[in-house]
């Protein structure tokens, strides 16, 4: 039996859960999140989400613990909400946004606009003496995921002097340089 997959699921004050055919609907206070599943039984007592799969084929184990992992995110989202803080390491990397579009200087010889999508919000922060930040914050743990990594992928992280674009806090393994 999957250890994540019979763990039950608290909703609390303030969040709904629906589910009718295959779909979860989870509505909070940051927002609405949908899932469709199946295969699965989602069953909702005294404020308890319980998961139950129908076979053990292999199949149905693997979804058991990932539907009811998805679900206590949607949950946490809605009610909490996701945060990614992206760091900008390098001389001359700057960035900037004008609502949903984030500039970026990187090096290149033009910079990158990117449009980000509508359910994430994007901040731009540059304090002196600091590496300029982006700050992205969504109900969507997923989506916020998805676009930090985008952004990453323009420039990541070299290993020489580990200039690039980097989440906050991540370590970069380090390689010496050429010997003399």
């Amino acid at each position: 039996m999957s250890r994540i997959g019979k763990n039950p699921i608290t909703i609390p004050e303030g969040v709904t859960v629906d589910v009718s055919d295959d779909i979860v609907t989870v509505k909070g206070k940051l927002g609405e999140l949908k899932q469709q599943f199946s295969s699965i039984t989602i069953d909702i007592e005294d404020g308890k989400i319980k998961f139950d799969r129908p076979t053990d084929r292999k199949e149905d184990r693997a979804k058991h613990g990932l539907y009811r992992a998805l679900v206590a995110n949607m949950i946490d989202g809605v009610s909490n909400g996701y945060t990614k803080k992206l760091e900008l390491v390098g001389v001359g990397y700057r960035a900037s946004n004008q609502g949903q579009k984030l500039e970026l200087a990187l090096g290149f010889s033009h910079n990158i606009v990117m449009e980000i999508a509508s359910e994430v919000k994007v901040e731009a922060v540059a304090e002196k003496g600091k590496n300029p930040q982006i700050i992205l914050t969504s109900s969507d743990k997923q989506l916020v995921g998805q676009v930090a990594a985008k952004i990453r992928a323009f420039r990541k992280p070299e290993p020489y002097k580990g200039k690039g674009i980097r989440f906050v806090g991540e370590q970069i393994r380090r390689k010496a340089g050429k010997s003399a």
